[in-house]
């Protein structure tokens, strides 16, 4: 691995050739290193990218995986996911060959989260994005097996509680709120229409029909290193036109009345989640009740609907959810007090049924 020194700059630079993908031969160049052994290091490394082998750093394989799906993901997922594998992955796994990683590693990996109080969903999340890393290298980079199927996932899939606010907890939360306010007007659209808290942050002047009483979901919204990205929203099927009730007309009538010079294409809430984050948690405490997420207030419009007796597919259609089964499987948890109605009423007609029975019975039997 020859390494060359730039006298001028006092610094290591290396050169050397390699094969691409498509069979061409080419030159890289790489300067600008403190250190000889670190311009010994990038060459090896790079070589061990171009030529797929587990033999590469696991730091090596995240630049491919990267490199792989970042057209394939929206901006804010990959800027999550980034954020995961520096935070989360890298310090542990960054100067480990991908070959050399077993389950044990993995499994003092998990335990370290562990320790750390993690929430479960949060615990589950890290383990299966791991694993899909993985996973992308036993498909296109020759490892044998994946470490993380051994050792096992940590951490659940839902939480063992859902959080959301009933009617009258809403009612007590919202009599906090200055009336004529952003705040006001946003905490009312995310509890009457359980849009996401992006899609919301993303409306537009041009979205709201007073007319016809509808707002159009066409977009998502999110803050990215400073700066706001406006991207499509999370599904196809979260495009959607959702229908409002009068009350939350007049609110949004009133609220764009009072934007200057306001034009179509002006966001209705020009503001960021912090506003409503702040507010979300200064009123709750003010009217005693248990403290949410901004995303929870989905989880109770919908367990609002349930409460009122709509049917799944409705609730989906309005949350905007890819099909009927996510629905139910969110909130199936919700609807024992339906199934003990729904008991109920069967036992009623069965009830009805006999006392039927019995009286034409009766007639028959008279003479």
């Amino acid at each position: 691995m020859p390494v060359y020194k730039d006298e001028q700059r006092g610094t290591f630079f290396c050169s050397f050739y390699y094969t691409d993908w498509t069979g061409e031969k080419k030159k890289k160049t790489k300067r600008g290193f403190k250190l000889k052994r670190d311009a010994q290091a990038f060459e090896r490394s790079f070589l061990e990218q171009t030529q797929g082998e587990p033999t590469m750093l696991f730091s090596a394989l995240v630049e491919l995986y990267l490199a792989d799906i970042r057209t394939r993901l929206k901006p804010s997922t990959l800027y999550g996911r980034e954020k995961i594998i520096q935070d989360k992955y890298l310090p542990f796994f960054g100067k480990l060959r991908l070959d050399q990683i077993t389950p044990a590693h993995i499994r003092k990996w998990q335990n370290e989260l562990i320790e750390q109080g993690f929430k479960e969903t949060y615990l589950r999340s890290l383990s299966t994005s791991l694993s899909t890393i993985f996973n992308f290298a036993v498909r296109y980079y020759n490892l044998r097996e994946n470490p993380c199927a051994k050792a096992g996932h940590i951490g659940k899939m839902k939480a063992d509680e859902m959080l959301f606010w009933t009617r009258q907890e809403y009612a007590q939360f919202i009599k906090q709120i200055e009336e004529n306010t952003m705040q006001h007007l946003g905490f009312q659209l995310l509890y009457w229409t359980g849009m996401r808290i992006g899609e919301m942050m993303a409306l537009t002047v041009g979205d709201i029909d007073l007319r016809n009483k509808t707002l159009s979901i066409t977009k998502s919204y999110q803050r990215i290193q400073k700066q706001d990205v406006i991207t499509e929203p999370k599904t196809q099927k979260s495009k959607r036109v959702i229908f409002l009730p009068d009350f939350l007309c007049v609110e949004l009538a009133e609220h764009i009345a009072r934007m200057y010079d306001v034009k179509p294409t002006d966001r209705l809430l020009p503001c960021g989640k912090m506003l409503f984050r702040y507010h979300l948690e200064l009123g709750a405490e003010r009217a005693g009740v248990k403290r949410i997420r901004l995303h929870d207030f989905r989880h109770s419009h919908a367990s609002l609907l349930i409460e009122l007796g709509f049917s799944p597919l409705l609730i989906a259609e309005r949350l905007g959810h890819e099909n009927i089964e996510r629905t139910l499987n969110t909130y199936s948890h919700l609807y024992p007090n339906k199934q003990a109605e729904l008991i109920e009423k069967l036992e009623k007609l069965d009830i009805q049924h006999r006392i039927s029975v019995m009286k034409q019975t009766e007639e028959a039997r008279k003479p």
